[in-house]
C-alpha cells in the first residue's frame, strides 16, 4: 500500500527516525531498524544519497538500479518508493525538507534554478569519490546544526548549508554533462530527428507546435534534463532549437508557390497565421510574404 508523507514528522515516523526539527531531517538509513519499503507520494523535498546497491527504486513509472555514490533529487508531490516484500536494512542517507523551510530565504528565491529536482530517476547524479566526500561533508554540517538547540541563527545556517549542497550538485551535474559528451551528442541527434519526423508528419495539423515536453518524451528524458543538456552542449535552449527547425521547414513551405501564408502557418501547427508571421519576422527579419517574394 502506498504511503504518504506531507511533513517531516510523517516521514521520520515512517522510517523510524527521531524528529529534531519540524522542517528538515537528515537520515542515515544504516542506523535505522529494517523496515518495509513502500511506494508513496512525498509532499516534501528529498535528496537521497545512495552509496551501495540496496534494491530497485521507483520514481514515477520508471525503475532505476542505483550505482555507488548516486544523488537523486525529488520535488514535492512526486511519487517515490523502493519496493520490498519484507523488512530490509536500508543503506545510504537522505535530507528531507519541507517547502516552508525556504520561505523568506535566498535559497527559496533561487529554488527554481535547481532544475534537477524535476529530473527523472534515470537522470540521477553519479558522483566520483571526491564528489561524494564533498556531499557527505554537507550532509554532516546540516546534521550537526540540527543537533544544536534551535535559535534565531538555525534557519540561516541550515538553509545556507543546504544551498551549498545544491550549488555543489549543480557543479557536479555540469561535470556529468561534460564527461558524457558522447551520450549527449547522441541525444542531440535524436532530438533533431524527433523534430524532423514531427514536421514531416501530420502532427502539426493534429496537435499543433511541438513542445519541449513532447520531444523529451520521445527520447525518454525529462523536459528539464533535455533542456539543460541542450543548453550545456550548444548554448541554446531546447525551445530555441525547436524554433530554428520550425523556421527551416517554414522557409521550405513558403517557397512552394501553390500554398499561401495561412496554409503554411496551419501546416506548421499555428492556430493563427498572424502568430506565425510575427515569429518568422523575429527570426529572419522578413515577413513570410516578403521572404516569398525574395525567392
Amino acid at each position: 500500500m502506498a504511503s504518504q508523507a506531507n511533513t517531516i514528522a510523517q516521514f521520520n515516523a515512517y522510517v523510524g527516525q527521531e524528529t529534531l526539527h519540524p522542517l528538515i531531517s537528515v537520515v542515515d538509513f544504516s542506523k535505522l531498524k529494517p523496515f518495509k519499503f513502500r511506494r508513496g507520494q512525498l509532499g516534501v523535498y528529498a535528496i537521497f544519497l545512495k552509496e551501495v546497491k540496496c534494491g530497485d527504486i521507483i520514481y514515477g513509472c520508471h525503475h532505476y538500479d542505483y550505482e555507488e555514490g548516486s544523488l537523486l533529487f525529488v520535488s514535492p508531490d512526486q511519487v517515490y518508493g523502493i519496493e520490498s516484500d519484507d523488512a530490509q536494512q536500508a543503506k545510504g542517507k537522505a535530507i528531507i525538507f519541507h517547502p516552508d523551510l525556504l520561505l523568506g530565504t535566498a535559497l527559496g528565491r533561487n529554488m527554481d534554478s535547481y532544475t534537477f529536482f524535476s529530473y527523472e530517476v534515470n537522470e540521477a547524479l553519479h558522483l566520483s569519490e571526491r564528489e561524494r566526500a564533498t556531499v557527505n561533508d554537507c550532509f554532516e554540517k546540516i546534521k550537526h546544526e540540527l543537533e544544536q538547540t534551535i535559535d534565531k541563527h538555525s534557519k540561516t545556517l541550515i538553509t545556507s548549508n543546504l544551498e551549498l549542497l545544491l550549488q555543489y550538485s549543480m557543479r557536479f551535474y555540469d561535470r556529468q554533462f561534460i564527461t558524457r559528451h558522447h551520450v549527449n551528442t547522441d541525444v542531440l541527434a535524436r532530438f533533431e530527428q524527433v523534430l524532423s519526423n514531427y514536421f514531416q508528419s501530420e502532427k502539426p495539423l493534429e496537435i499543433g507546435l511541438p513542445s519541449v515536453a513532447f520531444c523529451a518524451a520521445q527520447i525518454n528524458l525529462s523536459p528539464n534534463y533535455l533542456g539543460d543538456l541542450i543548453k550545456k552542449e550548444t548554448g541554446k535552449s531546447a525551445q530555441e532549437h525547436i524554433q530554428s527547425k520550425l523556421i527551416e521547414y517554414a522557409k521550405r513551405k513558403i517557397q512552394d508557390s501553390s500554398k499561401n501564408i495561412s496554409e503554411v502557418a496551419y501546416e506548421l501547427g499555428f492556430k493563427y497565421p498572424q502568430h506565425f508571421t510575427r515569429m518568422f519576422k523575429r527570426a529572419t527579419g522578413y515577413t513570410p510574404q516578403e521572404f516569398k517574394l525574395l525567392n
